[in-house]
Parts: C-alpha cells; sequence; structure tokens
C-alpha cells in the first residue's frame, strides 16, 4: 500500500500512537513491544470513523488483523480502546438487538415455569394432588436442593462447552420439567418432577449474567441485566394473566392448573429449539457485526470487563438476597388472597404490582449505569420491599384497610428484583477473570435462590391469613440486606482511598480490566463502587 493511499486510514486508526496499515501485520508486533522488556500489552486502540467507502475496507482489514492476533496471542491484551461514538452506538445496538429480547423471552419462560406452582395453588392442586399437611410447603423447598447443588457444575459446563450449547439444552429440560407436571398424579410424582425441574433450571440465571458479561463493558451491564431480569417480572404478571383466563375455562375435563403447565411447557420447549441457532458463541463470532465492528467490540470488552476474553476455563483460577425475592415469587398469590378476593380475581390483582416492580428495576439499573454506582441502588432495592412487608405486617384488618395492603404489595415488588440484577452486577464488575466469574456467578446466584428454603417455609399454611411471622423475617432481611450493602461500600471506598494513598496517584475515571486481572492482590485494583 503506497503512503498516499494510506493517509486516510492514518487519521483513524492508530495502536499506541503508531497509525497502522491493514495490509501488515507488522505495525501490531511492533505496536506491542514499544513498551519494551518484552510487555506484550497494548496500552491504547483508538478507532475512528472512516470517511469513505475504501477506507470502510481499509479499517475492515487491520481490525480484523488485530484481532486475529489478540485471539491467537493469549499474552496479547488491550488495555484501553477508543472508538468513534457513531461506531460504538451501532455495536451496542446491533447487540441489544440480538440478545436481549432473546435472552428475555427464555427467562421469561424459566420464570413462568419456576413460580407457576403459586398460581396453580390457587386453583386447588393441593387438593387435586391430596396434599396434607406441609407437603405444599416440601414442593417449594424440594426445587432449591438441586438448584443449588448443580448450578456451578452446571456453570462450568456452559463455560468449557459453550453457553449457546448448554442453555437450550436446560431450557428444554425445565419445559419437559412442566409438561411432566401436569400428569402428576400424586405427591411423589410431583416431587420428583420439582427436583429435575430444579436441576434444570439451576445454571440459567448464573449463565446469562456470564455471558452478558462477555459482551458489554462494566457500565453498561447493569441496564441490559434489567431488561433481561425485567422478564421475570413480567412472567408474573403474565402467569398471573394467563392464570385468569385458563382458570375461567367451563367444562374442561382438565383441571385448570393442568392446562397451565401443559401451555406454559409447551411453550418452553418450542422456544428452546430456536434458541441454539440465534444466539451468537462469543462477540468475536457475531455474524451480525461488520468486521470492523467486530473486532472493536472484542477489544472493548477486553478493554473493560474481561481481562482475557474468550479465556478458557482454569478450574485452579476459578476456585440476605434471596428472601425477599423468594418471598415475593412465591407467594405474591397467597399475601394478595388475604385481600378476600375469589380464585380469579387474586390471580388477576398479581399483574399490576409485577408490572410496577419491572419498572421499577429498569429506573434503578439505568440510573446505576448511569452513576456507576451499585451500592446505593441496591440498598434501595432491599429497602423498599421491607417498607413493604411491614406495611402488610402492620394492617391486622384487611377488610377495613384493603387499599394500604394491596398497595403494600406495590412496595414489595417494587424492590425485590433490584437487588438481585444489581448484585449480580457488582460482583461481575469486580471479577475481570472470566473463569472466576463463572465460579462466582456459579455460587453468588443459587445461594441467594436458597433462601427461597427459608421462604417456602416461612409462609405456613397455620399462619394464614396473616403469615404475620413471614412477614416480620422477611422486613428483617430486606433491613440487614440494606446494612449490609452500604457497609461494604463504606469499605469499599475506603479500600481504594488507601490504595491511591499508597501509590501517590489518584484515579479518576474507569480503571481498565487489563490493570485488574490480577485481583485485589494488585496495587493498581480499584473496586467499582
Amino acid at each position: 500500500m503506497s503512503t498516499t493511499e494510506s493517509t486516510p486510514l492514518l487519521n483513524y486508526f492508530s495502536i499506541d500512537g503508531i497509525k497502522c496499515d491493514g495490509d501488515d501485520t507488522r505495525s501490531i508486533s511492533s505496536s506491542s513491544s514499544a513498551s519494551g522488556s518484552g510487555s506484550k500489552s497494548i496500552t491504547k486502540v483508538v478507532v475512528g470513523k472512516p470517511g469513505s467507502a475504501k477506507g470502510n475496507d481499509e479499517l475492515a482489514g487491520v481490525c480484523d488483523v488485530l484481532l486475529q492476533s489478540v485471539l491467537a496471542d493469549d499474552d496479547l491484551t488491550v488495555a484501553a480502546i477508543e472508538i468513534d461514538p457513531d461506531l460504538e452506538r451501532s455495536i451496542l445496538w446491533k447487540l441489544d438487538m440480538r440478545l436481549l429480547p432473546a435472552l428475555s423471552i427464555m427467562y421469561l419462560f424459566n420464570s413462568l415455569d419456576k413460580s407457576n406452582l403459586g398460581n396453580a395453588k390457587t386453583d386447588g392442586i393441593d387438593l387435586d394432588l391430596g396434599l396434607t399437611g406441609n407437603q405444599y410447603n416440601l414442593l417449594l423447598s424440594i426445587f432449591y436442593v438441586p438448584y443449588v447443588l448443580f448450578a456451578l457444575p452446571l456453570t462450568l459446563v456452559g463455560k468449557r462447552y459453550g453457553v449457546t450449547r448448554v442453555l437450550p439444552v436446560l431450557m428444554f429440560g425445565f419445559g419437559a420439567m412442566s409438561l411432566a407436571a401436569a400428569v402428576c398424579q400424586g405427591f411423589a410424582s410431583m416431587m420428583t418432577v420439582r427436583w429435575f425441574l430444579g436441576m434444570f433450571e439451576s445454571a440459567f440465571f448464573p449463565l446469562v449474567i456470564f455471558y452478558l458479561t462477555t459482551f458489554y463493558r462494566r457500565g453498561e451491564l447493569a441496564r441490559r441485566l434489567a431488561i433481561f431480569y425485567a422478564a421475570s417480572n413480567i412472567a408474573s404478571a403474565f402467569s398471573g394473566l394467563l392464570a385468569f383466563a385458563v382458570f375461567q375455562v367451563p367444562n374442561s375435563t382438565l383441571a385448570g392448573w393442568r392446562w397451565l403447565f401443559i401451555i406454559e411447557g409447551t411453550c418452553t420447549v418450542v422456544a428452546a429449539m430456536s434458541a441454539a441457532a440465534f444466539l451468537p458463541r462469543d462477540v468475536s463470532h457475531a455474524k451480525f457485526l461488520t468486521h470492523q465492528e467486530r473486532a472493536s467490540a472484542f477489544l472493548r470488552v477486553q478493554g473493560d470487563s474481561s481481562s482475557v476474553v474468550n479465556e478458557p476455563l482454569r478450574l485452579s483460577e476459578a476456585t440476605c438476597l434471596g428472601v425477599p425475592l423468594q418471598s415475593v415469587t412465591l407467594f405474591l398469590p397467597q399475601i394478595v388472597e388475604r385481600l378476600g378476593y375469589s380464585t380469579v380475581k387474586t390471580n388477576l390483582y398479581t399483574v399490576a404490582p409485577n408490572v410496577a416492580g419491572a419498572v421499577m428495576l429498569l429506573l434503578l439499573a439505568f440510573a446505576s449505569d448511569q452513576c456507576k454506582l451499585r451500592a446505593p441502588f441496591i440498598a434501595i432495592g432491599f429497602g423498599l420491599p421491607a417498607i413493604g412487608f411491614l406495611m402488610n405486617l402492620a394492617i391486622t384488618d384487611v377488610a377495613a384497610h384493603s387499599l394500604a395492603a394491596y398497595a403494600s404489595c406495590f412496595f414489595m415488588t417494587a424492590g425485590t428484583a433490584a437487588p438481585s440484577v444489581l448484585v449480580s452486577a457488582w460482583f461481575s464488575n469486580n471479577t475481570p477473570s472470566e473463569s472466576q466469574r463463572a465460579m462466582v456467578t456459579g455460587v453468588g446466584v443459587p445461594v441467594a435462590n436458597l433462601m427461597g428454603l427459608v421462604s417456602s417455609n416461612i409462609f405456613r399454611d397455620r399462619d394464614r391469613p396473616q403469615y404475620r411471622p413471614a412477614l416480620a423475617a422477611t422486613t428483617g432481611f430486606g433491613v440487614v440486606g440494606v446494612i449490609i450493602s452500604l457497609g461494604l461500600s463504606a469499605w469499599m471506598k475506603y479500600d481504594n482511598q488507601q490504595r491511591q494513598k499508597c501509590q501517590h496517584a489518584w484515579v479518576r475515571g474507569d480503571v481498565s480490566t487489563n490493570d485488574l486481572a490480577d485481583g485485589p492482590g494488585h496495587a493498581g485494583f480499584r473496586w467499582f463502587i
């Protein structure tokens, strides 16, 4: 390539200040060793906006060379990348339109299959199966045993063999279990179904969190997780609407709750079959992006999300939240039932609180990303449900204060999902290693869901209709969550200040994940608060 032909390219692509030639990899090699001492870290890549079609082709060529160089060399990393804002918006728009709708639909079915037992109880599933004593609570509890036991192993399997291969298999499995629940005739068969349902659902949420962290920067993650997680609230609302419709079908040969399981299970199985072909394996294989966008997307993630993108699984390196969330998810129909409405109306009245919860989740997550802070919004997420449960606990005569009792349900749902999303984003933001992130996600999410064992056993039939012990316990967990999140953030802020004093360097803005790769043991590490 002649100097004249290269001139346009020099204006918009450079590596560590060295202008790159799209026909030659030597510029990349020389840039990566420019710092001396055998260092293979590229300090800064600048990708500008080409001014012509020819420039587009040249830029695509040099981006492709850089991407292949980084992919081929595990030791070659990029600390920072500056991308033209229009190009970056294009990348994010395409990723959002491809990933978020598909994952949200998948999670909607996941949530439907997990929580539909609460709707089924309002239609008499306990009577049809001949449940006695605390057997209904045991059906809820048994789900969380395999959910915790299998979450980490299946998450690591997903990291090893690819999220887009494992997720559809898990989805097909829990859809099949929902169908199997429709033909259960007693306690034993339903217990078996609930066990396998918990196993198949165990790694779904951890794998989605991990998957999204390989596409987005740290400050972009919470709002995407919130959009995805809002599907859970929408699922609860939709489940109430679906139950409202199904339970009104007259003269059916099957009980309404059986039809509910059949409809939801069938939709899940059909969706699982198409998921594998639609989701890209990772950002470097996203065929819906151009060469230029694919390379830039890969490098921006390496600069501010993963210290090594597409890192192989390394087991040696990989080695309060759940109670309010699970209480609302599992028992909102029973809490609303205190208002004294019929089965049909009870399910219908769960819709509005769940929709309000989805809206508040999005507001908190977007605000968290905008401010690049997690802890204050996590504390708000814990505090709102605590207020709601406390309000409900204080109302002894629901009939006389039905409006206040129903308003408390909005407070309950307003914050229950936000801590789950923001805590997931928080520990992912502070874990640059992909292997460690897979491990932490595989442990953290099921531990939070393990609190479903608490929730499913504190809402006891003998405490109906007040459920005072359960409401008091859930309020307590919410208050403790506020204290822990604010206390932890205060410690992180203090530790960051101490690190900056020791280095005599006051860091403003984001720290590259290349500098965070060694974790808190490295002097350059800074906590994402």
